[in-house]
């Protein structure tokens, strides 16, 4: 592109349920310091379907002028990355960060569909992905890393039942994907994911390498 000086590598970081784009605001600052460009995708978690958000997520990576395209997404946002990969092709994607995303059924959802206010809460974008088929979206040839909490603070706890150990609305055990790079664990909450130092070095070095940092893990 004449006049035009493409970005090297860029950092799409996408939000979680009932929130909206300001929430990676700090997470963003913190990986342009590793180096990154950032930018924040923001979509209606509760109004739009999966596939709705993914078709617009889809759209907004088209349009970044970058060689290399990363993937970040806390909770739903993970689920959302996952959805776009297996529905719309890029090749500009480069690897893709899950925190706290519940990839197999939700303990905490699953319990507030049982009721119609609860269905409202966890919105169209959570339903489609508990009405999925067993295994999740068909996803190849890219690096996926998955980091769950083990700090047991938060909303889910609310509910009861809560299966250990877990960040507080998410499982460790439903951050497990088959498909994923790597895997770990560390003593954070659901919500402290978007503001820990920790994770933001984490998500760095899988940024940079497809690995997260085992000897440095919180214990």
């Amino acid at each position: 592109m004449s006049g035009e000086t493409l970005v090297k590598e860029t950092v799409v970081l996408i939000h979680g349920l009932w929130v909206s784009g300001w929430i990676m605001t700090l997470l963003g600052r913190n990986l342009r310091r590793c180096g990154f460009d950032t930018v924040i995708f923001s979509y209606p978690s509760m109004r739009d379907s999966l596939s709705q958000n993914a078709l617009s997520l889809s759209r907004f990576v088209s349009g970044i002028a970058a060689t290399r395209i990363h993937l970040v997404g806390h909770s739903l946002g993970g689920l959302l990355a996952l959805q776009m990969l297996s529905e719309h092709s890029e090749p500009r994607i480069g690897r893709v960060i899950l925190m706290g995303s519940p990839y197999h059924a939700s303990y905490a959802a699953i319990k507030l569909a049982r009721i119609a206010p609860g269905r409202w809460l966890i919105g169209s974008s959570m339903r489609q992905w508990l009405m999925r088929r067993e295994g999740g979206p068909s996803i190849q040839h890219h690096e996926i890393g998955s980091i769950a909490g083990r700090m047991s603070v938060g909303i889910g706890k609310l509910l009861g039942g809560l299966p250990a150990p877990n960040d507080g609305v998410v499982t460790v055990e439903e951050t497990r994907l088959p498909i994923a790079s790597d895997w770990i664990v560390i003593n954070i909450n659901h919500a402290g994911m978007l503001f820990s130092r920790k994770v933001v070095c984490q998500v760095c070095a899988f940024l940079r390498q497809g690995y997260f940092l085992h000897s440095t893990e919180s214990k």
